[in-house]
């Protein structure tokens, strides 16, 4: 997409300016569907939470995902049938967008609005089209202080109202249908939690204008649902999420306060499933949250709260500013080349561009492969495996790009690829942020780094597991370390729901010959896995070999993953805590009495 307007706009007549107005009103129609249904969404999850429902908030948050599809194709059908949309010259669809543009003037979702009067345009509008004079490359409605009503925020002043107090009314404000089973132990435990979390960050002081910020909604995800809210110190703010859960009588508890900012990110963290919220403005969602994590861009934050195609028409949009302000050459990415991928990153941008090949040396071909990445955005990622950003007809400068990449893509995927004067054009690629690939960090490990790493490793693939994910290739090279240091996998070729497995253990040989034959004196199934045969592809290494025997030698045996395999078909799926179980309440402040700060 090209961000400049060369054609000059001419007014229609009468009819025509009508003609466009309708248009123009039935796109946006169409996107009012798409977001009433998702709000009703997030209103649904808070019911299921309450009765603890959660087979149906999971299910509510893969349908989720295909709900925008679904709207722009309803859309793109009635532009098609009732205005012969592909037909219309120039000058109506430049009238359409600026009537549209008028309609957005009071609307709460502008920003989200103008995307998908994009998704739908595209549908019909060649890529030449796509510049700002045709659709939204730029935004055209600012979002900048835009709120609801009632806000999109609560405000609590706990040296004023009383701590108890505020924080009583804090939690009763979210109305939740379910008893709290001790709200005054879950309020005296926020406090204690909260003044300490303030002496350990170096406050000495509680300013006059102290106060605490609550986002009016919840955020539900997996089992819990957060309080997302952020204090005020003077000009110091500090972000905290409170998790709520319910108990085996449906009752509700506080179970811990995160205050850090490394917990705020992992919470946050794009290797877990999109938060489920109930937002009028979504923009003064991402404004507030961006106060609290401000090394987030607003595409990530969009995309957390479950509006992923706004998220990608800011990335795209960051992109292509980067592009304007950088120099440097897209080249192959470091590491071991894959036999169904080729991976290409910008040095100075921090995410890989992921192609499927033509020609894949597995028995898989590219519809297969696009099935397995749809299916790791549909499923819970359990905070192990990385979300991505799929894209169609990407635009790239032909001089940006290394004569070495531009040679590999002509031979391992000329079939995705477009070459004009000046641009490349990608056909299809996957975006996702850079890691460091796990065996070249392991590579240049120290001891307590190496067993560290392989540690979370082994926890990698047992998160999975018991999320019914069999991650298939287990190779170091297909994990990365995240800037946290947590080990996140993200080849997705070759996954496979762990109830489709069959483990196996190695039956003894019948004799010395068939022992020391390189072929197998067993029969072997499609989907037959020996786990005692792991560590000769994984365990090469002394060192790693030491770590892995000694944090998870039962993940070389069978019956770790039959037992494993046998909880997940009985639907025992333990929650996958974004945060360390030693922040719990119930392991917390047994014999603590209150701190104190000076006011």
């Amino acid at each position: 997409m090209e961000d400049d307007a060369p054609l000059t706009e001419t007014r229609l007549d009468a009819a025509d300016e009508r003609f466009a107005r309708e248009v123009a009103r039935a796109i946006l129609a169409g996107f009012d569907r798409h977001y009433g249904l998702f709000r009703y969404c997030a209103q649904r999850a808070k019911a299921m939470f309450e009765r603890g429902d959660w087979a149906g908030i999971a299910r509510l948050s893969r349908e989720r995902i295909d709900y925008y599809d679904t709207r722009v194709d309803e859309c793109y059908g009635r532009l098609h049938l009732e205005f012969a949309a592909e037909t219309l010259p120039d000058e109506m669809w430049l009238a359409i967008k600026r009537h549209y543009v008028t309609l957005l003037a009071n609307h709460k979702q502008p920003e989200c609005a103008e995307t998908f009067f994009n998704s739908v345009c595209c549908r019909i509008l060649h890529r030449d089209y796509f510049h700002n004079a045709f659709i939204f490359v730029r935004p055209a409605v600012a979002t900048d202080h835009m709120d609801s009503d009632p806000p999109s925020f609560r405000t609590y002043y706990p040296f004023s109202e009383g701590g108890r107090a505020s924080l009583t009314r804090m939690l009763a404000d979210f109305g939740l249908a379910c008893a709290f089973f001790d709200s005054k132990r879950d309020v005296a435990r926020l406090l204690r939690a909260g003044m300490r979390a303030l002496k350990e960050r170096g406050v000495k002081r509680i300013e006059p204008d102290f106060q605490v910020q609550v986002l009016s909604t919840l955020f539900f995800r997996n089992k819990s649902a957060y309080i997302i809210g952020k204090v005020l110190n003077g000009t110091v703010v500090h972000p905290f999420a409170i998790p709520l859960m319910r108990d085996a009588r449906g009752q509700v508890y506080v179970d811990a306060l995160l205050s850090s900012a490394d917990e705020i990110a992992l919470l946050f963290s794009f290797t877990r499933a999109y938060f489920l919220v109930d937002m009028d403005a979504p923009a003064a969602y991402v404004s507030f949250l961006r106060d609290m994590l401000p090394g987030r861009s607003k595409a990530e934050l969009y995309t957390m709260l479950g509006l992923q195609k706004q998220g990608k028409t800011l990335f795209y949009r960051d992109f292509l500013h980067h592009l304007k302000h950088s120099h440097d050459r897209f080249i192959i990415a470091p590491g071991i080349k894959g036999m169904v991928m080729s991976v290409f990153t910008l040095p100075s941008y921090p995410y890989v561009f992921k192609i499927i090949k033509d020609e894949i040396l597995k028995d898989m071909d590219r519809a297969f492969v696009k099935d397995r990445y749809m299916l790791v955005k549909l499923h819970d990622r359990v905070g192990r495996m990385a979300d991505t950003w799929e894209y169609s007809e990407v635009a790239l400068p032909r001089a940006r790009m290394s004569e070495s990449l531009l040679a590999e893509l002509r031979k391992v995927a000329p079939s995705i690829l477009e070459e004009e004067d000046d641009i490349v054009v990608i056909k299809h690629v996957y975006i996702e942020r850079r890691m460091r690939p796990l065996n070249l960090h392991l590579m240049h490990a120290s001891d307590a780094e190496v067993d560290r790493a392989v540690k979370d490793y082994g926890e990698a693939i047992k998160d999975m597991a018991r999320a019914n994910i069999f991650p298939g290739d287990m190779l170091f090279k297909n994990f990365g370390v995240t800037r946290l240091g947590r080990v996140v996998f993200y080849d997705y070729d070759e996954i496979q729901y762990m109830t489709e497995m069959n483990f196996r253990e190695i039956p003894p040989a019948p004799n010395e010959e068939a022992e020391m034959s390189d072929t197998p004196w067993y029969a072997v199934g499609k989907n037959d896995v020996f786990p005692e045969e792991f560590h000769r592809f994984l365990l090469g290494d002394r060192r790693v070999n030491a770590a892995f025997r000694r944090h998870h030698p039962d993940l070389l045996t069978a019956a770790w993953w039959r037992a494993t395999q046998a909880r997940v078909a009985a639907g025992d799926t333990p929650e996958a805590y974004p945060y360390e179980r030693s922040r719990c309440f119930s392991r917390r402040f047994a014999d603590d009495r209150p701190s104190r700060l000076r006011h």
